[in-house]
């Protein structure tokens, strides 16, 4: 097993008891059922772990003012500041990754909160306080564009989107797809939807053949191939001011990762952090500094 594999099974899917007895069950259930098998993949692939009553243990200040928006067969919980000084000012949508909340991004919404801008906080489908229990790269996507048409039907302009981790590749789909916004900032962007299905597979044992099939019925049912997704796909229908911020020594997304989306969006600009891994840079004051001054 890689060293990838190995810092993904860290991140993602601890070595704990159960974890070993799916992968138990997946060896084995792939030679007597290999139907069962891929659909018991797929169902695995979309959950996100760790699970969302996770998040739900971390406090929110007074002044933040959760509320649900209903979304295909779940929900996107939003986090706003009714007492907010201007009520008009430009919004900034902020979007965690997979496994994620919204309390991980709190940092980046209070400095773009003290810069003017309305900060946004939004919860994906199956994560935080938001309802489902199963998502993907492809509905944040939809829900990302969901959600800032709402917010424009109620009059709000929206300055720019700032992502992490699968939030970024997300949204640097939507905006490829016609997401009005001014600017945009992808923080430790993941670059291969397709590899991260490798990955998985190697986790948990799956044959090529399992994880081919899971990687269709995702595609099958999202009306999205995984190549779609990727950086010479996505960055050169990006024609907005985009920044990448990334970690040179990122166990999660490869540093390589967030240079691919630089090369590949016109006029992008990355900015590269050393020592902060793959979630310490969503707090550290030289990147936030640097994401509200590019915001400007």
């Amino acid at each position: 097993m890689t060293q990838a594999t190995l810092d993904a099974r860290a991140n993602f899917y601890p070595d704990t008891t159960g974890m070993r007895l799916l992968r138990l069950s997946f060896a084995t259930i792939q030679k007597l059922w290999p139907a069962l098998a891929v659909r018991a993949a797929y169902r695995l692939f979309g959950t996100p772990l760790p699970p969302k009553w996770a998040a739900r243990r971390h406090a929110w200040r007074a002044e933040w003012q959760p509320d649900s928006l209903p979304f295909e067969d779940a929900s996107i919980t939003l986090h706003t500041r009714p007492d907010f000084a201007n009520a008009h000012a430009p919004m900034v949508v902020l979007v965690h990754g997979w496994g994620g909340h919204a309390g991980q991004m709190l940092a980046l919404a209070n400095a773009v909160a003290a810069q003017g801008w309305q900060p946004v906080l939004a919860e994906m489908p199956a994560h935080g306080q938001s309802e489902g229990r199963v998502s993907n790269l492809p509905q944040f996507a939809r829900a990302i564009d969901y959600l800032h048409a709402r917010l424009r039907e109620q009059g709000h302009t929206v300055h720019a989107v700032v992502a992490h981790s699968m939030g970024a590749n997300a949204s640097a789909f939507a905006v490829s797809r016609g997401l009005p916004v001014e600017r945009l900032v992808l923080i430790a962007p993941p670059a291969s939807a397709l590899e991260f299905t490798r990955l998985f597979g190697r986790v948990f044992g799956l044959s090529e053949a399992t994880r081919a099939a899971m990687q269709r019925r995702v595609e099958t049912r999202e009306g999205v191939l995984m190549s779609q997704l990727e950086p010479p796909a996505v960055g050169p229908r990006i024609h907005v001011p985009t920044l990448v911020v990334h970690d040179r020594g990122d166990r999660v997304n490869a540093f390589a990762d967030g240079q691919a989306y630089q090369a590949t969006i016109r006029g992008a600009r990355l900015v590269d952090t050393q020592g902060l891994g793959h979630r310490k840079l969503l707090k550290d004051t030289d990147v936030l500094r640097a994401v509200v001054d590019f915001l400007r």
